[in-house]
């Protein structure tokens, strides 16, 4: 029997069967309730918070969990075995791609290696060809010597034959001579033999043995000859039989490099069928690894596609917590805000809260609100400003946070603010009478730069108009029918102004120093210190090789200048002029003994 719950029905009454059955599903199934869309299933909810809500699409609503669902879209799980799936047949596919790399990698290595292999063959072949052609080569220059040891050794036997026939005639001849010797001896002696005959006999005697000697040398000689031919012909002998030995061995190693080169061939021919099956087996795999590419991205593509649609579902159960945990969270904030309230009313006031709510609930009247700054109220009280208005929760939360900013403009109360402003005034007098005390000083230092200002003017414009002219008169001493003179360069401002000095010796337009020769110029000089020196007069001056530069004729014009000096004033003059030296009262100089101590001499000429 189906029952029905206001917005929905049971899910376990949508279920048939007999009762058992019904029973369990029921126990299964309780608290859940089917409705038609998500609204309803949030208004389901919201006010029966104990019920579990089911949308016609899928979706799952409680009180304190949501779960997404549609009826044509794959579930969430559905999406998940998916995605594993996909990623179980990429790690395969991955998996596969290795192993064939493997594989190729593999077939590389063996590939290099035969081709090492037959190229070692190739080069072993060409060493053995290269060995045999050596070996060759040296037997034919082996059997060139033998054949010419074989002649010579013939040419020695055949004269080995003839010096011993030489030898055995020189024997018979020697046997011949001594028998013929006795036989003359055993003759008796008659008379004197002959001379000539014995002479004659002696000679082939002695013939004989000079032959003999040569014969037995001639032998020696040539059975020495014999056994080096024999010893040479023993060496050509072995080292026959050694290329023999050589060649037979390179023909072994020729027979096992031809061997080794057939299986070179043999294992290259293996290794390009090999290569060709490799070759035929990468192709395979490089289409394979296409598809299991092109499957991954299509994968991936899903995969990431599903993972958006996870992310959306998870955001918007996410948002969907959020709100609730947020509702939860202000109920609970609201509940406290009137908890506290209502202890503060009863703290401070020590009115009940139904009371304060009967007394000044929303459906009392609102007293109208004092006069803002500047505002003037009707004198009619019954004008509507001046009566009671119904609450209105806006207009109530306004006042309230208008009041709430004045109150914060206050501010704190200082309670020492008096205290503070007593002593801040006085500190304000005191320091009004500092600044008048510093204006005070202030006028009367300007007061006295002011005088000393005037007074440095005119000490400085007296001195000025003094050495001026004092300066005129010593230059036309100095410089006969020349003109100087002193030029201020700002007359207005005697304090700041610089003095030019212009000197045009006789005989020159120039008037600027710099043109001067140097003579002209240490005149020039020691005409304005003299003016100085007669314009402000001292007791004594220090003058150090001031005329060093001058020649005899404007060194006497100083000097004529010194004794008028002389007559006022001291003069120290350091000097190497001794017609400077002829008009001193006294002289100083000082000299070094021949121990290298210095001395000081002095003497008066006056």
């Amino acid at each position: 029997m189906t029952r029905t719950v206001e917005g929905g029905r049971e899910a376990a009454s949508l279920v048939g069967g007999d009762a058992e059955v019904r029973r369990a599903v029921g126990w299964v199934l309780r608290g859940h309730v089917v409705v038609g869309s998500l609204e309803e299933a949030e208004a389901l909810v919201g006010e029966h918070p104990d019920l579990v809500a089911v949308t016609v699409d899928g979706d799952v609503l409680g009180a304190h969990f949501a779960h997404g669902g549609s009826a044509g879209v794959p579930s969430l799980i559905e999406v998940q075995a998916a995605v594993d799936e996909a990623a179980a047949e990429l790690e395969r596919l991955d998996a596969r791609c290795r192993e064939l790399a493997r594989v190729e990698e593999a077939a590389r290595e063996r590939r290099s290696a035969s081709a090492a292999r037959v190229e070692e063959a190739a080069e072993r072949r060409r060493a053995g060809e290269q060995a045999r052609a050596g070996v060759a080569q040296q037997l034919g220059r082996l059997a060139g010597q033998a054949k010419g040891a074989a002649g010579e050794a013939e040419r020695s036997a055949r004269a080995a034959a003839s010096a011993q026939e030489a030898l055995e005639r020189a024997r018979i001849e020697v046997e011949e001579c001594a028998e013929r010797l006795a036989a003359v001896e055993e003759l008796p002696v008659a008379e004197e033999p002959d001379t000539s005959a014995r002479d004659r006999l002696a000679a082939d005697g002695a013939n004989a043995r000079q032959t003999e000697m040569e014969a037995r040398l001639q032998l020696r000689t040539h059975e020495e000859r014999v056994k080096g031919l024999a010893g040479r012909a023993d060496a050509l002998d072995r080292g026959a039989r050694a290329e023999r030995e050589a060649r037979a061995r390179a023909e072994r190693r020729r027979q096992r490099l031809r061997h080794e080169a057939a299986v070179g061939r043999a294992v290259a021919d293996g290794a390009r069928q090999l290569l060709a099956h490799l070759e035929v087996s990468l192709g395979r795999a490089d289409r394979e690894r296409s598809r299991a590419e092109a499957a991954k991205g299509l994968r991936e593509r899903e995969l990431a596609e599903a993972r958006g649609h996870g992310r959306e579902l998870k955001g918007e159960l996410d948002k969907l917590t959020d709100s609730v945990h947020r509702g939860e969270v202000l109920g609970a904030e609201k509940r406290l805000r009137i908890e506290q309230l209502e202890t503060r009313a009863l703290e401070e006031l020590g009115v009940e809260p139904a009371a304060l709510v009967a007394e000044y609930g929303p459906d009392q009247p609102v007293p109208p609100s004092p006069a803002a700054e500047g505002e003037e109220l009707p004198q009619d009280p019954e004008h509507p400003r001046n009566r009671p208005g119904p609450f209105v929760r806006e207009r109530q939360e306004k006042r309230l946070k208008a009041a709430e900013r004045a109150y914060q403009q206050l501010g704190k109360v200082n309670p020492l603010a008096l205290e503070e402003f007593a002593a801040l005034e006085e500190r304000h007098r005191f320091l009004g009478e500092q600044l008048d005390d510093l204006r005070k000083t202030r006028a009367d230092l300007l007061q006295v730069v002011k005088e000393v200002d005037r007074r440095v003017e005119q000490v400085f414009t007296e001195a000025y108009r003094d050495t001026a002219r004092e300066f005129e008169g010593v230059f036309a001493r100095l410089f006969p029918g020349g003109e100087g003179r002193l030029v201020l360069t700002d007359p207005d401002d005697m304090l700041a102004t610089g003095v030019d000095v212009e000197a045009r010796p006789p005989g020159k337009k120039v008037k600027r120093l710099s043109l001067l020769s140097g003579g002209e110029r240490s005149l020039t000089a020691v005409a304005l210190l003299v003016s100085i020196f007669k314009a402000r007069p001292s007791p004594f001056y220090v003058m150090d090789e001031v005329e060093a530069a001058l020649d005899d004729t404007n060194l006497q014009r100083l000097i004529r200048i010194m004794v008028e000096l002389q007559e006022s004033s001291q003069l120290i003059v350091i000097t190497h002029q001794k017609r400077t030296m002829e008009v001193a009262d006294a002289l100083y100089g000082v000299s070094m003994q021949g121990d290298g101590v210095s001395k000081v001499i002095s003497q008066r000429l006056r």
